[in-house]
This record gives structure tokens, sequence and C-alpha cells, in this order.
């Protein structure tokens, strides 16, 4: 029910001491009694002249509950409105709260919250007591704000689902599917696309901005934070075709494997895809989404009571557990894939099941956890251990904010409008069209992680290890350079103890990532999560790669263009016209280039181009100043951020599509030339600006708007306003001149 005071901030609200507190109170009641145990933190979000707002917390303690009443008297005569996540009615000094049908059953050590709006004359001094089904709860101190749920319920207290976990994805244009909700067929073989317009034949293109890898693997953090789809729709392979002449693989079943997402039919019979978690920027990917999960993840026992868990998160030596931290307790369930197949419990635990993807996140999730308990640690020692996991969490979800509108979203060149505060009507739900397009900047991932370290840093038989392993080690001038291919660094979380988290996150930030363009490294379009067939460490890279992967095949770009048409996305024009963009003409409108033609080139078959591999040769490359560099050099490996081909892009669409109107989203926008100062198209600039402008104004908690945290830094001089680069100087070994001034531009 919507409140009848608008939820805002009032000029007088800085000035009052009172602008945020709570009251946390439990009570233990026998074994039998319905709610044996319980906690209500009653919080006074708002107050202005005669009006406030408040929020209460219930988190029940003891064994599960299924239908709830709470109840308490006010001291000074205030009166509730109708208020949200509950049925309220007053009589006299005592106020009665029910639950809805969706919010009847609080587990054991779950929670669910309500909040209403009230007014008063004279003094608005809180509740002394509270009752739960009858039970008292008695005091214990609180953290002084009201906590995110973990799944994001009740963020909005107009429409508590608005952003939580398990609604579907919301649609900016309308869904568009073949018979019976199949995807539209594309216009020709997917890998046959690939191997013509993703390819990129061994030549490594580097973002022109010099962006460092943090863009991406920030990108891919938080992607982890806020999506997660639903994986038990039907298998769909796709045809693979072991005789096209632009073939380098092999797949000896003939097909990539895919899968279809998971689904729900609406009320108009139009295939839907959930989101499995809230989609609020939250740091998820540190505490998850369950308290199940969470309390796995806590110093403590694992018992069903998180009132006993400690402050911190459990680590082993400063690195994320794995499942034998807790001999005997079942673990979370985490995505097994890659080197981790053959032996599943060497798998870290994290909040996020997809930490294990690579050691760059893992090392990302490393990261907040040690910074989570940093905070904890640099907190009083009389608050108790809830407070102090209650202000570490808010914190690191901010700082997590903060590192992304402040450093990540310009360092591509997104540009939001300026924000002017929290706005209930904004749903900040993630939209289909940025989950399965837009956000997909996977071009952008380098073929390999390098990083330079002291020589001292490893022993003999360290450096030996990485070697057997594929690990290119070069030692000279008394350092050590260490180049750890893609494939090698899937499914390899015990790299990141092995290698060191400070020189792991320095590495991500030496050299810039690759370009987001139409093309992608053969550790993504061809061997992305397979396990080489022979144990040459030789040939795990560069143009020997298919001497090593021999059986199947994995093309991330292919899969992109594949879940686009999985979740009925319209095509490249019909989208750009839903985000209110002009639709593109022709081919070489997209790309800037000036010819859509194959040009009269003897290197090329004129009978049939699109079946000749000299179409995709490299004839110049140049560095970000312009400057031509020679091919198949140094230079060329790592400082080429323009590559002209015998052929244009625009050619090989044409060739391909035929028509502007049937070019798919996603080979659409990767395939536009990029707006001035920004490492994207116009397009992809456009989904992003969406989303990001809707996860912001549409949070509740959002850093900006948030007093808690000005509260957190009077108390106890603990900021959330910190860089990516000061976040890891404070918790790794590296000092100052170990890494760039940010992180997420090479110098």
């Amino acid at each position: 029910m919507k409140a009848l005071f608008t939820m805002r901030p009032h000029p007088l609200v800085a000035s009052l001491s009172a602008m945020v507190m709570i009251m946390t109170l439990t009570a233990t009641t026998p074994a039998a009694a319905q709610a044996s145990g319980c906690s209500i933190d009653y919080a006074l979000q708002d107050e202005w002249g005669n009006g406030f707002v408040a929020n209460v917390t219930i988190t029940n303690n003891g064994p599960a509950i299924n239908g709830w009443t709470v109840q308490w008297d006010y001291p000074s005569g205030q009166q509730v409105n109708p208020g949200w996540n509950g049925e309220f009615s007053q009589n006299g000094a005592t106020v009665t709260v029910r639950n809805l049908s969706w919010n009847a059953s609080i587990p054991t050590g779950g929670s669910t919250a309500f909040g209403f709006t009230g007014g008063y004359s004279g003094t608005n001094d809180p509740p002394m007591s509270f009752t739960l089904n009858g039970q008292t709860c008695g005091d214990v101190p609180g953290p002084g704000f009201e906590p995110r749920s973990l799944d994001g319920m009740g963020n909005n207290t107009q429409d508590p689902r608005l952003g939580a976990a398990g609604q579907n994805y919301r649609r900016v244009a309308a869904a568009v599917y073949g018979p019976g909700n199949a995807p539209v067929a594309p216009v020709a073989p997917l890998r046959h696309i690939s191997n013509r317009i993703f390819n990129d034949t061994h030549q490594n293109l580097f973002s022109e901005r010099g962006v460092t890898q943090w863009g991406a693997n920030w990108g891919q953090f938080i992607d982890h934070v806020f999506g997660l789809r639903e994986t038990d729709g039907e298998n769909a392979p796709i045809p693979f075709d072991n005789a096209d002449p632009l073939e380098e693989f092999t797949d000896v079943n003939g097909s990539l494997s895919f899968t279809r997402s998971g689904f729900v039919i609406d009320g108009q019979g139009v295939r839907q895809q959930p989101n499995t978690v809230n989609s609020f920027i939250d740091a998820f990917t540190v505490y998850g989404g369950t308290t199940d999960r969470l309390e796995w993840l806590r110093d403590g026992p694992v018992d069903g009571d998180l009132a006993n868990n400690a402050a911190t998160l459990l680590d082993v030596g400063g690195y994320l557990p794995t499942a034998g931290a807790r001999p005997g307790v079942t673990a979370p369930t985490m995505e097994i894939a890659g080197r981790l197949q053959p032996d599943p419990t060497n798998a870290i635990i994290a909040g996020d099941r997809r930490a294990n993807e690579n050691i760059a996140l893992t090392g990302a999730h490393t990261l907040f956890l040690r910074e989570h308990n940093r905070i904890v640690e640099a907190l009083p020692d009389n608050l108790d251990e809830q407070t102090r996991f209650e202000i570490a969490r808010r914190v690191v979800g901010a700082e997590v904010q903060y590192i992304t509108y402040n450093e990540f979203l310009p360092a591509l060149g997104v540009r939001l409008p300026p924000y002017q505060g929290y706005d209930p009507d904004v749903d900040p739900t993630l939209s289909n069209e940025f989950a399965t397009v837009g956000y997909r900047a996977h071009s952008m991932i380098h073929g390999e992680i390098e990083m330079e370290v002291a020589a001292d840093r490893y022993t003999a038989a360290q450096l030996a290890a990485f070697e057997d392993e594929g690990i290119e080690v070069v030692v000279e001038a008394g350092a050590v350079e260490l180049a750890v291919p893609l494939n090698l660094a899937f499914g390899s979380p015990h790299l990141v103890p092995a290698l060191g988290l400070g020189p792991l996150l320095a590495g991500l930030a030496g050299e810039p990532q690759y370009k987001n363009d139409e093309q992608f490294d053969n550790q993504l379009r061809s061997v992305l999560f397979m396990e080489p067939n022979t144990d040459d460490p030789e040939c795990l890279d560069g143009p020997t790669l298919p001497q090593c992967f021999t059986q199947a095949v994995a093309d991330l770009g292919v899969i992109d263009v594949a879940r686009a048409a999985d979740h009925g996305i319209p095509s490249y024009n019909d989208l750009r016209e839903a985000y209110g963009l002009t639709p593109k003409a022709s081919f070489t409108d997209i790309t800037g280039e000036d010819t859509d033609e194959f040009p009269d080139d003897p290197e090329i078959d004129a009978a049939n181009p699109l079946d000749d591999p000299d179409i995709l040769d490299f004839v110049e490359l140049r560095d970000a100043d312009g400057n031509v560099i020679p091919l198949d050099s140094e230079e060329a490996e790592a400082e080429a951020v323009v590559g002209i081909r015998r052929t244009t892009l625009a050619a090989r669409l044409a060739a391909i599509y035929g028509d502007v109107d049937a070019l798919d989203p996603f080979t659409g926008m990767i395939s536009e030339e990029h707006l001035p100062g920004s490492d994207l198209g116009e397009l992809q600039h456009a989904i992003w600006a969406e989303q990001f402008t809707a996860l912001r104004d549409g949070d509740r908690f959002f850093f900006a708007n948030d007093p808690a945290l000005d509260n957190i830094e009077q108390q106890y001089g603990i900021t959330y306003e910190r860089t990516l680069r000061q976040v890891i100087l404070d918790n790794t070994d590296l000092g100052a001149g170990d890494v760039p001034a940010s992180m997420f531009f090479a110098e």
C-alpha cells in the first residue's frame, strides 16, 4: 500500500541526531512457543515537522514461523498510517501489524520487514518493547540503521518486489520470438558468422583509451552482483561445420553446446526470463543472497542461528575458503568449470556461485572479503558482532557502488544524467536487453593475465611449478614476468594464493585490455572453459592453440548471439528504436567505414569471397597516436589499437546479412564505431546509461542517498569514498609505487 507521506530528505533532518536510530530487541521463550527467539529492529528513517517514516525488521531466531503478528505501544501518542508489507491497525497507543499472504513465513534465521509513515505532536519517543506472536523481545544493541535485505525485497517500500531476486528481467522492447516462443532463426549458421566477423586471426587490438584489464574484470565482478539467469531451459545445440574454409578448430560432435535459459510464460503467453539474484549493486558477490549461504561464509558455527556468528567472514590465510574449511558441513553450491571439473573440492566458496570462473574474478572476490574483515577490525570492540558485521557490509556495498559510478563507468566513457536523489517510481530491475545484449562486452577480455614482480618474490621451485602448469615465466634484470593464458586462468582458483593477490591485482592494471569491438580472442571464441588435449604447455595460446584443443569448441561470441535470440531480443535496428535512437540505413553507417563492398583484390576469391580466409588479413596496424606499426612485430602484439583488414567489416556484414534490418542486435551493437571519448558505440552506451541510471535512482540505499554512511563515518571514521586503488593498497602487500594512479588506466 502506498505511504501517505512522501519519503524524501528534509532540510531539518541533517541537524537531527535521531535522523537514523534503531532499537533491536530479542527474547527467548520456551521451545514449544511459536516464536522461541526474535529480534525486532525499529529504525526511524526520516523525520520532519510532525511526521516521520519508520521501518521495522523482524528476525526469527527460533523455529520457522508461518504467520506473524507484531505489537508495540507508543509512549508519546504517535499515530501510524497504513504502511507497506503488513496489515496495520491501531487501538489507542497499541499498534498491531500482521503479515500479508506473501510474507507470512519466516524461516529460522530469516527476516522480513515492513514500514509506515506516522504523525506526532510533542516528542517522537520510540517504543520500549515489542512482541512477536505474543512473545516479548528483549533488548540488545543494533547497527543504527535498516540493513539491506539479502534478496533486495523491500528496497522500494511502495512496491517491495521491484529489483528483488526472482523477478523477471524487465523489457525495454517487446519480445520477438518465432512460433511457440522459439528463437528467431539466424540468417546464417552462427559459427559461420563468428569465423567471418568475430575472428581476430590472432591479432590483438587494445583499448584506444588505455583502459586496463580492470575494465573487463570490474565489469564482470558487478555483473555477478546484479544478474544471474536460470539455467534449466531446453538443450539447443548449435551446428558446427568442421569443413568451413575459415575454420581452424575441430569439434568431433559437430555442434556447440547451448542450453536455453529457464523461463516463465507471462499472461500474454510470452516467454520471460527470471533474474535469480536481486538487481541492486549491493556486494552480493561478497555476502550472497540467502541466510544459509551467508552463515557458511561468516566465521562461527553453522547451526541455523546467525545470532552466534562472528562479524568477520571466513578466510584461510587471507584467501577465500574451500569446502574443506568446514569439515562435515555442506558447502554452498558453486559452479564448476574447466580445470576444476576433475576435482571440485578445490573450488573456493564465495557469495556468488561463479567466483571460480577465472583468477581475476576470484581475485576481486578475495579483495572484498579482506576489505570486509579490515573494516570489522577497525570498529570498536564494544560493539556486538552483528552490529560490526552490518556496518562492514553497508560500507563494502557502498564502496562497490562508489567505484562503479566514479571510476568504472567514467573509464569506459559512460555518461549519466546528474543524480537527483532516490526516486521510488524508477524500476531498477535489470532489463533483458542489458543482461543479454548490452552488457556483453566480452571482446574486452584479454587473452592472458600478465604480471611483473621482483625476482625474489618466488622460489625457483615455485617458478618451475608455474611453468609446468603452462604459465610463461621470463626472468631478467632483477624481475620476473609471468603471463597466465586465459584458458589456464579459468577454473584455477588455486593460482590466486600461489601467485599472490597483490601481483595479480596489480597485473590487471599493467596494460590495456582488448578493444571493445567485434573481434574475440580465441581463448573466448573457441576454447572457452575447455581443457587441452595435451600436457604440452607451449601451445596454450596464440596460433598453436588449435593443436592443444582438438575435441570440442565453445564460442562465446556465438553464445552471445544465441542468447539474445533465446530471450526474444528484437533486431538491431528495432532495438535502437526502443532506446530512442535513429535506425541505421546502411552497414557503413554502423561501422563508420567507407564501403560495404569487397575490393578488387587478387588475394580474394572474387567468385566466393566469404569462403576465402584472406578476407580477414590485416594489412595495416596503428597505435593510439595514429602511428603505423609493422605487422608481426613486437609493437603489433602490445600496442595496436586500429587494425585495417583486406576487407571492411561493413562488407562482410553486408555479404552475410544482406539487409541492415536483418542484423541481430548483438552483432550490430559491437560493430558500431565508438562514441567520442568512449569505449562504447551509440547503442551499447544507450543501454548502459539507461540501466545504470535506473540502478542508481531506483535504489533507496544508494550511497548518495544513505544517511547511515555519514553516521558511520562520523562515529567510527570509516568512509566508503575510496578508490579501487585505495582498497587494493589497504588489503595487499603492494606499495603506492606498485600500482598506477588509477587502476582503470594504464600508464
